[in-house]
C-alpha cells in the first residue's frame, strides 16, 4: 500500500499586517508547521511577517494597496489560485471575507466586530474610516457567506450576532478563544492614598476615552485632583481623536497622557494599578481584560457582551453603561474610598459546542468530514 498523501490546506491572509490578526496568523502557521500530515500553502502580502518552516508561500503584495484591490484579490484572483493548488481539502480565510475559490471545505475566521458598533456623529468627524468600515463589513460578512462550511469567532456573543446578521447556521459557527498572554501577578501593592486607574488602548474613537475624561472631571470637581490618577497609553497627538481629547481634558491634573508603553513597562503598570478601566464600545475580545484579570484587582468595564465574556472568572468587576460618565465616576469613587459595594465576581461560563480551545481542536473540526458539506 502506498503512503497516505498529506491533505492540502490553504491559509489566506493577504490583508493581515499588524495587531491581533497578525498574532493569530503567526500562531496558526506556527502550529501548522508541525503537522506532517498536511501540505500548507499561505497566501500573504509579505512572507517575512509570518515565515515558518514547512509552509509554502504565495505573496500578493498589491492586495493591501486599497480596498478595491483587496476585493479584486478575494473575488477574482483567488479562484485561479485555488484551481492551481487543487485539490484543496480546506481553504481557511483568516480575515473576515469569503473569497471565491474551489475547495472541498471552506471556512472564514471572523475578527471584525465593527458591524455591531453603534456609530455616533462624532465618529464620522474623528475618523470616517471606522464608521465606514463598520457599515461595509456588514455586507462583507454576508457576501458569499453560505459558501462556507464553518465560521470561526472568538466569543459566544459574536457567534450569536453573526448568526443573526448573516443567517449562517449557529451550529456551524465555532467559538475559538485566542491564546492570551496573561500578567504574572507580583506582590506590588497599589498606592492606597492615590489609586492608579489604567486604560491601555489605542487612540481610536470607538475606544471611548471621553467617558473616562468626563468621569475624571466629575471626580476632580467632587474630590479634588490629588485623590486619584488615570494613565492613558496615548500621548494626545496621534490623530484627530487623540488631539481632541488632549485639547478638551489635558488640563485635568488626574489624567496622564503617557503614550504607548513597551510590554515590560505595561506589565509593571498592570501590577501597580488599583483598577483597570475598559470603556470601549466594541471589541472582538478585550485583551487587556484577560491580561489584567490574574492580578485579582478590580476592573470597571463597559456593560457590553464582550466585556462580560472576557471578565468571566474575575473576582471584582463592576459594569457601567458606556455612555454614562456619571455611573463610571460612582464606581471609580468606590475604588478611591475602598468601598466596593457594586463590585462582584463574574462566574466562569461554559461555551456551547462547537468550541475549540486550541489550533489542534479547531483544525480537527475544520478538517472532519460532515454531512453538511455533501448536502450543500
Amino acid at each position: 500500500m502506498g503512503a497516505t498523501l498529506p491533505r492540502n490546506v490553504v491559509i489566506s491572509a493577504v490583508n493581515i499586517r499588524k495587531g491581533g490578526t497578525l498574532t493569530i496568523l503567526r500562531s496558526c502557521l506556527d502550529y501548522l508547521s508541525t503537522r506532517d500530515d498536511l501540505h500548507v500553502t499561505a497566501l500573504v502580502h509579505k512572507r517575512s511577517l509570518a515565515d515558518f518552516p514547512g509552509i509554502d508561500y504565495i505573496e500578493l503584495p498589491h492586495s493591501i494597496d486599497s480596498w478595491g484591490k483587496r476585493l479584486h484579490c478575494e473575488y477574482r484572483e483567488m479562484l485561479p489560485i485555488s484551481r492551481q493548488l487543487a485539490p484543496i481539502d480546506l481553504w481557511l480565510s483568516l480575515h473576515d471575507t469569503t473569497p471565491h475559490v474551489e475547495a472541498r471545505r471552506q471556512a472564514v475566521y471572523c475578527h471584525t466586530s465593527f458591524p455591531f458598533l453603534k456609530t455616533r456623529l462624532r465618529d464620522w468627524r474623528m475618523d470616517w474610516k471606522i464608521p465606514t468600515f463598520a457599515h461595509f463589513t456588514k455586507y462583507a460578512y454576508r457576501h458569499r457567506v453560505q459558501a462556507n462550511d464553518w465560521l470561526v469567532v472568538q466569543q459566544n456573543w459574536f457567534r450569536d450576532g453573526l448568526a443573526q446578521l448573516t443567517g449562517f447556521p449557529k451550529e456551524r459557527i465555532i467559538v475559538a478563544p485566542p491564546a492570551v498572554r496573561t500578567v504574572e501577578p507580583r506582590p506590588v501593592a497599589a498606592d492606597n492614598d492615590t489609586p492608579l486607574f489604567l486604560y491601555p488602548a489605542t487612540p481610536d474613537c470607538h475606544k471611548n476615552f471621553e467617558a473616562l475624561c468626563r468621569a475624571a472631571e466629575l471626580l476632580e470637581n467632587r474630590l479634588g485632583p490629588n485623590r486619584f490618577r488615570i494613565l492613558f497609553t496615548i500621548r494626545g497627538d496621534e490623530n484627530r481623536y487623540a488631539r481632541w481629547l488632549k485639547q478638551e481634558w489635558g488640563r485635568l491634573e488626574s489624567i496622564d497622557f503617557h503614550g504607548l508603553m513597551p510590554r515590560e513597562e505595561l506589565d509593571a503598570v498592570y501590577n501597580r494599578a488599583a483598577c483597570l478601566l475598559f470603556p470601549s464600545r466594541i471589541e472582538t475580545w478585550g485583551l487587556p481584560i484577560s491580561e489584567f484579570k490574574p492580578t485579582g484587582r478590580p476592573m470597571i468595564l463597559a456593560d457590553l457582551p464582550y466585556a462580560h465574556e472576557s471578565a468571566a472568572g474575575a473576582p471584582y468587576v463592576a459594569f457601567f453603561p458606556p455612555d454614562d460618565p456619571q455611573s463610571l465616576a460612582v464606581r471609580m469613587e468606590e475604588i478611591i474610598r475602598q468601598r466596593l459595594t457594586t463590585f462582584a465576581p463574574i462566574p466562569p461560563k461554559d461555551t456551547e459546542s462547537p468550541f475549540a480551545e486550541s489550533w489542534e481542536q479547531l483544525f480537527g473540526i475544520l478538517l472532519q468530514e460532515h454531512e453538511d458539506t455533501a448536502a450543500r
